[in-house]
C-alpha cells in the first residue's frame, strides 16, 4: 500500500509540475513587454557602451565589444529570471499559491515548474541575443551555440534559485525589486560582464571570483570563442552554483510558509 501511496504521489507532483510549468509559459506568451524588456535594454546598453568605450579597456579580448556580448546576453537571463521569481509573489498576492499548496500536489512540484519553466524561458530569451557575437567576429559553430545554452541554463539556475528562495520570504513585488537592486544586480556586475576578473584589483578579484554568477558568465565567453582554453574548471564551478542556487531555493521553500 505504501508503494502505491508513493507512486500515486509521485504522479501527482509530475503532472502538478507539467501543469504549473505550462502556465508559466502561458503567462510569458501574454506578456510579451517582458521580452521587450528582457531583450531590449540588455541590447541597447551593448550599443551604446560598445561605441563608447570602444577597445579603451585592459584585458578585454577582441575589443570591448566582444566583451560585452557574454555579459548583454547574460543580462536578458537575469531579468528573465527574475521576472519568473516576481511571478511567485503575484502567485501569493492572487491567492493561486496558497491554492496549490493546499492542494495533494507536493511542494517540490511548485519549486520545479518555477526553475524548469523560469530557466526554459531565460534561455530562449537569451538565445535571441547569441547571433550578436558574429558581430563582433565570434565564430562560435553549432557546438559553440549549443554550449552557450548550456551556459545560460547554468545562468538562469543560478539567478532563479537565489530568487525564488528571497521571493518566498518577501511579501511585495516593491519590496523585491529592492532586493533585486541590493543583492542580485550588484551580482551581475561583478560577474565579469563589463570588465574582465583578470584586469581588477586583487580584493575585487577575490570578490568577482567568489560570486557564483561568474562562472556561467565566463562558460559562455568561453562557449563563444573568448574564453581561455581550459574552461573545464568553469564549466564544472558553473555547474555547482547552479545546483546550490536550485538547493538553496528548495531548502527555502521547503522549510515553511512564504513571507
Amino acid at each position: 500500500m505504501s508503494d502505491s501511496r508513493a507512486d500515486g504521489g509521485a504522479d501527482a507532483g509530475w503532472a502538478a509540475l507539467a501543469a504549473l510549468t505550462r502556465r508559466e509559459w502561458m503567462r510569458f506568451a501574454r506578456q510579451p513587454s517582458r521580452v521587450v524588456a528582457a531583450v531590449g535594454t540588455p541590447a541597447l546598453l551593448w550599443v551604446f557602451l560598445a561605441s563608447g568605450f570602444g577597445s579603451g579597456v585592459a584585458g578585454a579580448a577582441g575589443g570591448y565589444g566582444a566583451h560585452l556580448v557574454p555579459g548583454m546576453v547574460g543580462l536578458t537571463v537575469v531579468f528573465s529570471s527574475i521576472f519568473g521569481a516576481i511571478s511567485l509573489i503575484e502567485d501569493r498576492n492572487t491567492g493561486f499559491l496558497q491554492g496549490v499548496l493546499a492542494s495533494p500536489a507536493p511542494r517540490w512540484s511548485v519549486v520545479g515548474s518555477k526553475v524548469v519553466g523560469g530557466a526554459s524561458i531565460a534561455v530562449l530569451q537569451g538565445a535571441i541575443l547569441l547571433p550578436a557575437a558574429a558581430l563582433v567576429g565570434a565564430t562560435p559553430g553549432v557546438a559553440g551555440f549549443a554550449a552557450a545554452l548550456g551556459a545560460l541554463a547554468c545562468l538562469s539556475l543560478v539567478v532563479l534559485g537565489l530568487s525564488l528562495g528571497l521571493a518566498w520570504r518577501v511579501n511585495s513585488v516593491s519590496g523585491f525589486h529592492g532586493v533585486m537592486n541590493l543583492v542580485l544586480m550588484p551580482m551581475w556586475l561583478l560577474s565579469g560582464s563589463f570588465f574582465p576578473v583578470a584586469g581588477a584589483a586583487p580584493w575585487l578579484r577575490g570578490v568577482m571570483l567568489a560570486n557564483p554568477l561568474t562562472w556561467p558568465t565566463e562558460a559562455l565567453r568561453a562557449s563563444l570563442g573568448g574564453g581561455d582554453g581550459g574552461a573545464s574548471l568553469t564549466w564544472a564551478l558553473a555547474v555547482v552554483a547552479a545546483l546550490a542556487s536550485v538547493a538553496f531555493a528548495s531548502w527555502i521553500i521547503g522549510r515553511g510558509r512564504p513571507g
